[in-house]
């Protein structure tokens, strides 16, 4: 089969497309014929050399979420059959013609999505969902912040929070046009930050009359530590996601204590099986019924072809998207 394969560690030159061994499934695993994957930093990452894959997954074949159809089942699989249309997320391996995961991994794809659409959905979604409503606990009528609004699971967030009724959804980006192209996905107020994270904690004072934010979803880590934590109100909640902004920050304990703040982890690739199969039982229950009647929706950048792999990375690495770069693993959409 075609694969997207690393071939060393840097540049896009580290990329090539080419054969290798198509997987066999057998136990629980499901293989998939994928027609489209998505790019994730993850990817970028690995490629540098920064974030090997977890054990037990394909090391030199990126790709953490995909949509295709069942092409294979094992022995003890129950819960899918050859030609269901699913999508799905993997510990790396799914910019391949076929992908192999456990069957708890995979989830139906709702009819009014294409592949395309399809692929651009799982890591975003069930990354957004499992930090804000299962982590955090986001209730009706508080308020959240979601920093890098533009990018897929920053859209992702505002979409689900506003579905799951939060009082106030705000938002930060780096540019103005993010920021606008954000808004019709349920921003009620934004602020462009560029390289001052103070900007947007002295917005949220004047957003929220000086209460403070119930919840912050952080995408970009370190240089925004302080300003998030002034930023949420008492008993507030801080998601840490992504670490684009680096990983190393100093922290005010006393600020903590005093507002009885609770600032939690997490990441969703090197999760064990059973962790990654209870996030996806989750997603299925609670988001894709509001993908299917269009209540939430992709949000998709650009659509490379598989043999064009190294211009996606290119444009991701420009930080100009805004959405979800697809992979187009065959000619389906």
């Amino acid at each position: 089969m075609r694969a997207v394969r690393f071939i060393g560690h840097g540049g896009v030159e580290a990329l090539e497309v080419g054969e290798v061994e198509r997987p066999e499934a057998v136990g629980d695993r499901v293989r998939v014929r994928v027609h489209a994957a998505a790019l994730n930093r993850a990817d970028i990452l690995q490629r540098r050399g920064h974030y090997p894959a977890p054990p037990g997954v394909p090391t030199e074949i990126p790709g953490l979420e995909f949509a295709g159809d069942v092409e294979q089942v094992g022995g003890d699989v129950r819960g899918w059959r050859v030609g269901q249309r699913v999508f799905g997320i993997a510990g790396g391996g799914a910019q391949a013609e076929y992908v192999v995961v456990p069957e708890s991994a995979l989830a139906e794809v709702p009819s009014n999505l294409t592949y395309q659409e399809a692929a651009a959905v799982p890591e975003v979604f069930i990354t957004a969902h499992d930090a804000l409503l299962t982590q955090a606990h986001l209730e009706m009528g508080e308020r959240v912040l979601i920093h890098a609004a533009g990018s897929g699971v920053g859209t992702a967030a505002i979409q689900l929070a506003r579905a799951s009724g939060a009082g106030a959804v705000y938002g930060t980006a780096r540019t103005a046009e993010k920021i606008e192209r954000a808004r019709p996905f349920g921003l009620d107020e934004a602020c462009v930050v560029g390289d001052a994270p103070e900007k947007f904690s002295s917005a949220v004072r004047e957003w929220t009359g000086g209460a403070g934010v119930d919840v912050v979803l952080d995408l970009v880590g370190a240089s925004y530590l302080a300003a998030n934590l002034e930023s949420l109100a008492r008993r507030g909640r801080l998601l840490l996601v992504g670490t684009l902004g680096g990983a190393h920050a100093p922290l005010d304990f006393g600020l903590v204590m005093r507002k009885r703040l609770r600032i939690t982890g997490t990441v969703l690739r090197s999760r064990t099986a059973v962790e990654k199969a209870e996030a996806v039982r989750r997603f299925a229950a609670h988001v894709i019924p509001l993908l299917a009647r269009g209540t939430l929706r992709p949000v998709i950048d650009g659509v490379y072809p598989i043999d064009e792999v190294r211009a996606a990375h290119e444009r991701l690495e420009s930080n100009a998207t805004f959405g979800k770069i697809v992979i187009a693993v065959t000619g389906e959409k």
